[in-house]
């Protein structure tokens, strides 16, 4: 998925668990009252830390080669100025 990726959103990855948290979430709605403090809370907390997770993942993997970009370009901008 090494792709020109923009966003954590072109992800394949986070498109297919965003639907498993939806999926999730018609499912816990058929779960009876008792579960739903305990089971409930920890199935619909892990389904939004997969997404969440990959959204973050994203985001620093992007922050980073923008970062490499710049101080690329900073070695060259200096590289000009000395010569």
């Amino acid at each position: 998925e090494e792709r020109n990726i923009k966003s954590f959103e072109d992800l394949n990855s986070w498109k297919q668990s965003r639907q498993l948290r939806i999926a999730i979430s018609q499912l816990i709605k058929t779960f009876p009252d008792h579960e739903k403090y305990d089971l409930v809370s920890q199935m619909r907390r892990s389904s939004r830390s997969v997404t969440y997770n990959i959204a973050e993942a994203t985001v620093d993997l992007i922050l980073k080669k923008m970062l490499n970009k710049l101080e690329s370009q900073e070695g060259q901008y200096m590289n000009y100025l000395t010569n």
